[in-house]
């Protein structure tokens, strides 16, 4: 392996030495005022390349332990200013209102009277004929008793 190492460098060193005398030939066939310029456009170059300020760091919620990074380390913001969000009371009216009047019926019972209503008045009907059934019945009693006792009288 060590004879791949040297050649590897002993080909760099070779490519080193092309690029160095390619460079001269080409300062050369340059004229002294080509020169100038391009030697003025590296160095913009350089410059441009050249690492800027880097941004300086801004620790809003974090505090360094360096000294020289907690110089950037920033005040909180106050808080928002914000009204209460209480409503404002709505204007006294003369006569309160009960909101379930509208929506609560009137009788609590008008449904179940509704579905039975129809059966209500068979029932009612036959409760008057078993009533009247009971008081000519006890017409016809008071009938009997009082032909046996021979005296009509009057209990009304």
């Amino acid at each position: 392996m060590t004879m791949e190492d040297d050649s590897i460098e002993q080909a760099a060193v070779a490519r080193r030495e092309r690029l160095k005398a390619l460079k001269a030939a080409k300062e050369l066939m340059n004229g002294p005022d080509e020169d100038l310029g391009q030697k003025e456009s590296i160095k913009e170059d350089a410059e441009e390349t050249e690492p800027e300020e880097q941004p300086s760091m801004k620790f809003r919620n974090y505090l360094p332990h360096d000294k020289h990074l907690q110089e950037s380390k920033l005040a909180p913001p106050p808080p928002p200013k914000f009204e209460d969000p209480v409503a404002p009371e709505p204007p006294v009216s003369e006569k309160p209102e009960d909101p379930f009047v509208n929506i609560a019926p009137k009788k609590p019972n008008w449904d179940l009277q509704r579905d039975v209503q129809s059966k209500l008045k068979k029932l009612e009907k036959r409760t008057q004929k078993a009533m009247f059934e009971l008081m000519q019945e006890q017409d016809k009693e008071r009938l009997a008793l009082t032909t046996e006792n021979g005296t009509v009288s009057s209990e009304d």
